[in-house]
Formats: C-alpha cells, structure tokens, sequence
C-alpha cells in the first residue's frame, strides 16, 4: 500500500510481490492523480516498510516512478530493505533505479 503525507514523501507498505501488487495499484493510481496540481517537484519514497518485493512489485514501482517522471516529478528511493536491494542486484535490475537510489547501482 502506497500512503503519502502533507509533505513529498510517499510510504510504500505491505506486500509488492505478485500475489500482493495488484492490492498497491489502487494507491499508486490515486498517488498520480494527486500530481496533477503540479505543485510537487520531487517526492521521497520511503519503501522502508516494504514487507516483501519480487520482480512484478519492482516492475509495478519503476512503472509507477516513470509516470510520476512524465509528470515532471523527480523521484528519490529512501530505506531500501536489504532484501529489497538484494532482489534488485539478483533481477539485474540496478540500472533502473540508480537515478533514485545510489546504494542500487
């Protein structure tokens, strides 16, 4: 589940592999549209409470952070769970999220 504060920073929560990350897209869906305001230039994304991710919730998070981009929002990745960053070193998949999260790279 994706929540988001007053503030730019967005917390993603629960269960982001594939039996669970249909449950985020309604947040992640809703998130976009509080963007057309076009007032935030930058959101944090704090995945800290992530409970668990598997290539479709990194697939679903990199879609949903292209997104935000076209909406002329800069993405930053903060609190990476280990396995998090561990999953994206196995995937392969470093190289679409080192722009918003040094430790990825």
């Amino acid at each position: 589940m994706a929540t988001h504060t007053k503030d730019t920073r967005h917390q993603l929560t629960g269960d982001w592999t594939i039996s669970g990350v249909a449950d985020q897209c309604e947040a992640l869906s809703k998130s976009l549209q509080d963007l057309k305001s076009g007032r935030k230039k930058k959101i944090q994304i704090d995945c800290k409470q992530i409970n668990s991710i598997d290539m479709s919730g990194l697939q679903l998070l990199h879609v949903w952070m292209e997104c935000v981009r076209m909406r002329g929002v800069e993405t930053q990745l903060l609190n990476l769970p280990d396995e998090m960053q561990q999953t994206i070193q196995q995937l392969g998949l470093g190289q679409c999220f080192t722009d918003n999260y040094p430790g990825a790279a």
